[in-house]
């Protein structure tokens, strides 16, 4: 019997492995999926790669799985970050979940000026990271941190990070494209673009990279991808 279903779990994955199913869990495998005793599913934690598990115990507030057998190792994820200004809520969770699915090692909420976005609700983001790594087959989940204020992500910045800072005002224009290896961040404004502060801040920073992604000012959560994409193929696990 082959295994379609995905689900990540927080708990050690091995051969003969138990794991337990919380209520929420149960009730999307015995509830919706219409799953069984008996039944296989494939299991991911973010560090032991993924498992084929069958269903040994199925109840409406819980159930048990047992490992039979390892189907992928774990993948890490490329080094790089990707940093957005919240946006309106659906396409707040668009962004997240294209970030999770392309390949973001973690996913950083950045309150700049003109962010006009009320307050983020990172345990949701986070679930919405999971539910992308399961749908895409990842085998690991990026982190969604607190949001932070542009000042402050700037001030406390390891500088051997850089950032493929996203500058609307470049729109048209041409920009050299990152090519040095190692950790990366990509930068994404709000829809009101960068204040003039803000970005004289960037352009001035020697480990930031200023670029444009076309002719066209895009819109957010279009520009997150766009950059992604570009990242991925250049420096990426895309190559």
């Amino acid at each position: 019997m082959s295994a379609k279903i995905r689900l990540y779990v927080e708990h050690p994955l091995g051969v003969g492995q138990s794991v337990p199913l919380d209520k929420g869990q149960a009730h999307y495998l015995f509830g919706v999926m219409r799953q069984a005793v008996g039944g296989q599913v494939l299991l991911f934690n973010g560090s032991d790669g993924e498992w084929r598990a069958e269903i040994v115990q199925a109840g409406k507030r819980g159930g048990e799985l047992c490992c039979v057998q390892q189907t992928r190792p774990l993948r890490m994820p490329p080094d790089v970050w990707l940093l957005f200004a919240p946006i309106k809520k659906a396409r707040t969770d668009f962004i997240v979940e294209k970030a999770a699915e392309m390949g973001a090692a973690r996913i950083v909420p950045v309150m700049t000026e003109f962010t006009n976005a009320g307050r983020i609700q990172r345990d949701r983001l986070q679930a919405h990271a999971v539910e992308a790594a399961e749908q895409c087959g990842g085998t690991y989940v990026p982190e969604v941190v607190e949001a932070v204020k542009f000042g402050r992500l700037l001030e406390q910045w390891d500088t051997s990070r850089r950032i493929m800072f996203c500058d609307e005002a470049l729109a048209g224009a041409t920009s050299e494209l990152p090519s040095q290896p190692g950790p990366w961040a990509i930068l994404i404004g709000p829809e009101g673009g960068f204040s003039d502060r803000e970005r004289s801040k960037l352009h001035k920073a020697e480990f930031a990279d200023a670029v444009t992604l076309g002719p066209r000012i895009l819109r957010a959560d279009t520009a997150a991808v766009a950059a992604m994409t570009i990242w991925q193929q250049k420096l990426g696990d895309w190559g």
